[in-house]
C-alpha cells in the first residue's frame, strides 16, 4: 500500500520550511507554500539557493507562519537564533543586513521573476561551473511546478547506490514524500498518470522533477556534498521526484492512501 509518509512547505522561498500533520490543497499547491520572497535589489531577481555563490547560507533561515495553519505573517528565524516578523517595518533592514545585500521582502510575485543557478562542474549537466539566469513560473515564486513529490523508495535506491552521502528529504525540499515499498526510481513511471491522496485531492504528474546544486548545499548537521547530486546524474538523468498540477482540491494527511489512476 502506497501512503503519505510526510508533508512539507516553505512559506519563503529556499528557506527551511516547516513539516505538517495535515495541508489544504488548492490550484496553487499547498496551502501556504512559497507565498513570499525575498528579492534582491540590485539585480531584480529572486533570492535562491541555486546559487550558493551568492547566497551561501540562505538555508540557515527559517520560515514558519505566525498563525496556524496559514496567515498573512512570517515569522523568519535568522542564524544567530534572533527571529523579525515580516509585517515589522525593519524587515528588509535586519535581512539585508544578515545576508550582506540589499534585499527586500515580498509576498506579490513579479510578473516575470528570475534567478540565478549555478550549475556544478558535473559532467552530466547541460552547463559546467557557470550561474545562467533562469525564468521561474509567471506570477508565482516556484520554480517550474506548484508539487514536489518524492518517494522513499527513490531515497532508497539513491542510498544504496552512494552508501557515504546522506540523502535525506530536505536535502530534496519536496512538499510530499509518499512511502512506497517498490525498488528503485518508482514515481519516473507515474508521469502522466493520476494520483488519488485520500478521498479528496487528486494530482497530474507532470514531468520529473531535475534537480540542482541546492541538493549538495550544506544546511543545519548535513555537509556540503557534490556527489549527492553526481549520483542522481549518474543514475537517474539528475532526476529526484516528480512535479504534479493539482486537479482535484481538498485535504491531505500524514498517512493518507495514495492510488495510481491510469
Amino acid at each position: 500500500m502506497i501512503t503519505v509518509s510526510s508533508l512539507w512547505r516553505y512559506p519563503v522561498k529556499s528557506m527551511i520550511g516547516e513539516e505538517l500533520r495535515a495541508t489544504g490543497v488548492n490550484e496553487k499547491g499547498l496551502l501556504g507554500d512559497r507565498s513570499s520572497a525575498l528579492i534582491d535589489v540590485e539585480t531584480g531577481k529572486i533570492v535562491s539557493a541555486k546559487n550558493p555563490k551568492r547566497w551561501s547560507n540562505i538555508f540557515s533561515y527559517h520560515s514558519r507562519y505566525e498563525d496556524f495553519p496559514y496567515s498573512n505573517c512570517v515569522r523568519i528565524t535568522l542564524p544567530d537564533g534572533s527571529t523579525v516578523k515580516s509585517d515589522d517595518r525593519r524587515v528588509n533592514l535586519i535581512l539585508s543586513e544578515a545576508l550582506g545585500r540589499d534585499v527586500e521582502f515580498i509576498s506579490q510575485a513579479l510578473s516575470e521573476p528570475q534567478l540565478e543557478e549555478y550549475w556544478p562542474d558535473i559532467a552530466e549537466l547541460d552547463n559546467r561551473d557557470i550561474v545562467t539566469d533562469e525564468d521561474m513560473q509567471t506570477g508565482t515564486f516556484f520554480d517550474l511546478a506548484k508539487i514536489h513529490l518524492l518517494t522513499t523508495s527513490t531515497l532508497a535506491a539513491l542510498r544504496k547506490l552512494y552508501p557515504e552521502g546522506r540523502f535525506e528529504p530536505r536535502r530534496f525540499r519536496p512538499n510530499i514524500i509518499v512511502n512506497t515499498d517498490q525498488p528503485g526510481f518508482v514515481e519516473n513511471d507515474w508521469v502522466g498518470k493520476i494520483l488519488k491522496i485520500g478521498s479528496e485531492v487528486q494530482l497530474k504528474i507532470t514531468d520529473l522533477c531535475p534537480r540542482c546544486v541546492m541538493t549538495t548545499v550544506s544546511q543545519g548537521d548535513l555537509p556540503k556534498d557534490t556527489n549527492i547530486l553526481r549520483t542522481a546524474a549518474q543514475h537517474n538523468g539528475a532526476h529526484v521526484g516528480v512535479y504534479a498540477e493539482v486537479l482535484s482540491a481538498g485535504t491531505i494527511t500524514c498517512d493518507d492512501v495514495v492510488s495510481i489512476i491510469d
